[in-house]
């Protein structure tokens, strides 16, 4: 697929290429809607959603974990697309981040992949996908396990499903309840993910206060 002029790439695919291919592709395609990957020398291309149904989902899910940090009163910080960059080593781009805590340090406001080598990686970060599914319980898993997140949701768009796991010492396991946001059921999320099908934001966001409360 030709992605930029004289510049011929693959997405959704992980491709070999050494650390310093990787900076340059990175580079050439800076303007693009594009979401780039690399982990144990390979890099991944997503051209960015533009259809309803994964903005819809990225938002009811940046909602419940917004409102729910709010009420509990749990300091945290939302990036959106943001890229992270482990110098020499990997870089992902998730569809959501978050800094939880009261202990994390913000990045400076750039335009710049965040320097993992002097900020902490996200707490969660999430996967919102379709086609993309398979990846993102995959190989992604792999590469969030090796950046250093404790949790890692994946959304599969079509069924309306939440895949959440926890990452510790570099392996990650399913859970059903977030650690990283103290007693949220994943089974709320996925509650709300259903009831955007019907209902508009006003009435999914009474609803979430009055669970939460």
């Amino acid at each position: 697929m030709v992605i930029a002029p004289n510049l011929q790439l693959d997405t959704d695919v992980w491709v070999k290429y050494s650390w310093e291919e990787f900076l340059a592709i990175a580079d050439k395609i800076s303007h693009l809607k594009a979401k780039l990957y690399y982990h144990q020398q390979y890099m991944r291309i997503e051209m960015s959603p533009v259809g309803p149904l994964h903005a819809r989902q990225n938002s009811i899910i940046s909602k419940v974990i917004s409102l729910y940090a709010t009420v509990k009163n749990i300091r945290i910080v939302e990036l959106v697309n943001a890229s992270f960059r482990q110098l020499n080593k990997s870089e992902f781009q998730p569809d959501l981040a978050y800094y939880i805590g009261t202990e994390f340090e913000l990045p400076p406001r750039t335009n710049i992949p965040i320097n993992l080598k002097e900020f902490s990686p996200p707490r969660l970060v999430v996967e919102i996908g379709a086609s993309s599914v398979n990846d993102d319980l995959g190989a992604k898993r792999l590469l969030y396990e090796n950046a250093g997140t404790e949790e890692y949701w994946v959304i599969d768009v079509n069924k309306d499903d939440v895949i959440a796991f926890s990452i510790s010492e570099g392996r990650s396991g399913e859970i059903q309840e977030s650690l990283v946001l103290p007693k949220l059921a994943i089974s709320l999320v996925e509650t709300a993910l259903k009831r955007s099908q019907t209902e508009d934001d006003g009435a999914i966001t009474r609803w979430l206060l009055q669970t939460f409360s």
